[in-house]
């Protein structure tokens, strides 16, 4: 009985290492082929927008890859890694959007109620008729791309908002705001009794599992930093300004975006109140064209193909009015679509976008702004060629 006993745990042993070799050839199989469609795709961009670095990481169901090109600074030619720190922008917003929704899902506030609600110096204001949801999808009525120059300071702040008047009925048209998505952080914050950054640095990032994830980057993470560059080629990192936290202040890494990125899909190991709220941020409630805005992301029915998707990330949607159709029933979290997100400062460029029915998502983040069409057509590609071989494999 010893023997045989012996004999099947050798046998156990074995197999289990058989398995375990053919899962590492296979893990590095993919590794191989998806470096070589992410390079074949990234590298000529680069060239071509003279962007000094980029760090690419491509989630393909539940499995991360990472994908390093260039330096995180010209003078000193440090090379970027999946934990250089990147600006991103915008991207940001889907983080403001993600704290307003979990601020919800615990009852601090609702998105339906108005926003005077919650910055009793708003009364008697415009915004006694503007909603959080407004705010939270740019369909205030108008609020401008960024706020004027003068507006440097919360004081400065609060009466800008008190004295600015709508262009439009809330709920008709968007605009898209750094005011309007900005205030909306500003006051889900308040709602939950805390400052915006530190309820984001220490109680939404730490959730999410996000380690190297920052507003204000600390002294001891500074060395791993990317200097972004300016389209004059000069060294460049974002300035203070008013909500900037909240509308485009966040500092990351590939490896805590392409996290956040699967939480996203597929939020199970995340505690259930955080599940929810991301899950709502999903929610789509005006479609302008193609594009169905949610909380902070963008969305679009899959298949899309790619000129509909330029259009939804194109400058008459970033920087025009557009009328908006506002959905009847708010559409609930789809699988069968794209959803993504871009992001600029001065001197940083990055691009989010993942495809919850096919588990395959894309970060890509530089050290320059570079143009957006060139940004989602890169994206759009390498997606394409993940998702086929993704059909290819299950094929055989």
């Amino acid at each position: 009985m010893r023997k045989i006993s012996v004999l099947k745990v050798g046998i156990i042993a074995a197999t289990s290492f058989f398995l375990g070799a053919c899962a590492q050839a296979a893990d590095s199989k993919d590794q191989s082929q998806f470096e070589q469609i992410v390079t074949e795709a990234i590298r000529p961009i680069m060239e071509e927008n003279n962007v000094p670095g980029m760090a690419v990481a491509v989630t393909v169901q539940g499995k991360r890859y990472f994908f390093n090109y260039g330096v995180a600074s010209k003078e000193s030619g440090q090379k970027i890694t999946q934990d250089t720190i990147f600006e991103i922008g915008s991207v940001s917003k889907t983080f403001t959007a993600t704290l307003a929704s979990y601020a919800q899902v615990s009852g601090t506030l609702s998105l339906l109620d108005n926003a005077s609600k919650y910055l009793p110096a708003l009364a008697d204001s415009s915004f006694n008729k503007i909603s959080l949801l407004n705010l939270g999808t740019y369909t205030a009525g108008g609020l401008p791309l960024q706020f004027p120059d003068d507006v440097n300071n919360q004081q400065e702040m609060i009466a800008y908002y008190k004295g600015w008047r709508p262009s439009y009925a809330a709920g008709t048209h968007r605009l898209y705001s750094n005011p309007s998505i900005g205030l909306l952080g500003y006051l889900a914050a308040r709602s939950m009794g805390k400052p915006f950054d530190e309820l984001m640095e220490k109680k939404l990032f730490p959730k999410l599992g996000l380690t190297r994830t920052y507003l204000k980057v600390p002294q001891h993470q500074m060395g791993k930093y990317a200097y972004g560059y300016s389209k004059d080629n000069k060294p460049t990192r974002v300035s203070p300004g008013v909500l900037d936290s909240e509308a485009y202040g966040v500092k990351t890494t590939a490896s805590d975006m392409i996290q956040f990125v699967e939480a996203n899909m597929n939020g199970t190991d995340l505690d259930e109140t955080l599940q929810r709220a991301i899950a709502k941020t999903h929610t789509g409630y005006f479609k302008v064209g193609d594009m169905t805005q949610g909380l902070g992301w963008e969305m679009y029915t899959y298949p899309i193909n790619l000129d509909r998707l330029l259009a939804g990330n194109s400058s008459q949607m970033s920087l025009k009015v557009n009328e908006v159709t506002r959905l009847a029933l708010p559409m609930s979290p789809q699988q069968n679509v794209l959803i993504n997100k871009t992001g600029s400062t001065n001197g940083f460029g990055a691009y989010v976008a993942f495809i919850p029915i096919k588990g395959i998502g894309i970060v890509m983040m530089a050290n320059k702004n570079y143009p957006i069409p060139v940004r989602v057509k890169t994206a759009y590609q390498i997606l394409m060629a993940l998702d086929s071989k993704l059909e290819l494999t299950s094929a055989r």
